[in-house]
Parts: C-alpha cells; sequence; structure tokens
C-alpha cells in the first residue's frame, strides 16, 4: 500500500521492493503482536505475483479503510483494498519500485512515510508521496486500519493554490454554510 535496500517492500501503494540506506524498520517488540517492515509490504508489488498480496492479506484489517487521494472516494474493506492493490500492480508492471525516502518508527499503532517512484533505478517523474497508515490490535495481530496516500501532483499550480485558498477562505467567512456542502 516502497524499496527497503537491500530488502524489499512497495503505492500500492502494497507490496513492493523497498530500498532505504538505513536498517529495515521494526515495530517495538513490546507484546506478541509485532509488525516488521518486511511484513508490513503495504504499497505495491514489483511483480504482478499474486502470492505476494497474499503474504500481505492478514495485515490488511477486514473493515480497513485506504484512501488513495488521487481517488474520489476510498477503498473499504479488505477485498476491495486488494483488488484495488492487483489492479495497481497489473499497471505498473515490474520496472517500477517505490523507494522509501523516511520512514517514522516512534509509534507502535502508527507509521507514516516519504517514498517515490523509481523506474529502472532512476526516478520516475511526478512521482513523490507520502503515507499514512494507523494500526491496530485484531484477535492477537497488529493489522492495518487505516491508511492514506498522497501523490505529487503532476501539474504544480504554485502560489495561485495560495490565492485560490484565501478566495474560499473569504467565501466561507461570507457563507459559513456553504461548509455543510463540502
Amino acid at each position: 500500500m516502497l524499496m527497503i535496500k537491500p530488502a524489499v517492500f512497495p503505492s500500492t501503494p502494497l507490496l513492493l521492493n523497498v530500498t532505504r540506506s538505513s536498517p529495515p524498520f521494526q515495530f517495538p517488540t513490546s507484546n506478541a503482536a509485532t509488525l516488521s517492515t518486511q511484513s508490513l509490504k503495504f504499497r505495491v508489488s514489483s511483480s504482478p505475483n499474486p502470492t505476494d498480496l497474499a503474504s500481505v492479506e492478514e495485515l490488511i484489517a477486514e473493515k480497513c479503510v485506504y484512501e488513495d487521494l488521487v481517488f474520489p472516494q476510498p477503498f473499504v474493506g479488505r477485498k476491495d483494498i486488494l483488488q484495488f492493490f492487483r489492479k495497481f500492480n497489473d499497471s505498473v508492471g515490474k520496472d517500477l519500485q517505490f523507494v522509501i525516502d523516511d520512514l517514522s518508527t516512534n509509534d507502535s499503532t502508527a507509521v507514516g512515510a516519504t517514498w517515490h517512484l523509481e523506474w529502472n533505478e532512476k526516478p520516475f517523474p511526478f512521482s513523490k508521496g507520502c503515507s499514512f497508515y494507523r494500526l491496530e490490535i485484531i484477535n492477537g495481530k497488529r493489522q492495518i486500519i487505516y491508511g492514506r496516500d498522497s501523490v505529487e501532483p503532476a501539474i504544480k499550480p504554485g502560489d495561485s493554490v495560495l490565492v485560490a485558498i484565501r478566495g474560499v477562505a473569504w467565501l466561507l467567512r461570507q457563507f459559513p454554510q456553504l461548509v455543510d456542502r463540502f
């Protein structure tokens, strides 16, 4: 749902080869329900091998909600999320790999990562992103209950975004009831 060299990790962003210069990330081992970066391959697989997705299926909670902000609606439930990841894997093929640039490791209930895609070990255009995953212990297993991916936009509006935000904020101050329409 990334690459950690020399390990293997993925956007959907779910199961991929992960490259990272530091040692593989590992959740604190305060209880038996632990999860490591090797097992939390929650982005995309660098191969369309269905067993890769099968190996992370149990990491995704049955009622997990996954938001890829490129899509208008979240994917809800393990089945829908895995179906999306399969489609994603089929689309990107084996040449694209996720590379983790940074990974938060201080909280055993949440993981944040910044990443980018590489094609044949070269940066892929407009492919930087960040991911956040919330974890919970369900039936003795730490599982992902929520995930969100945000990807770099292909069009970079720059300062015009500030003008748009200022205009929308002014409009909402004048007509606060409009916020209920979003």
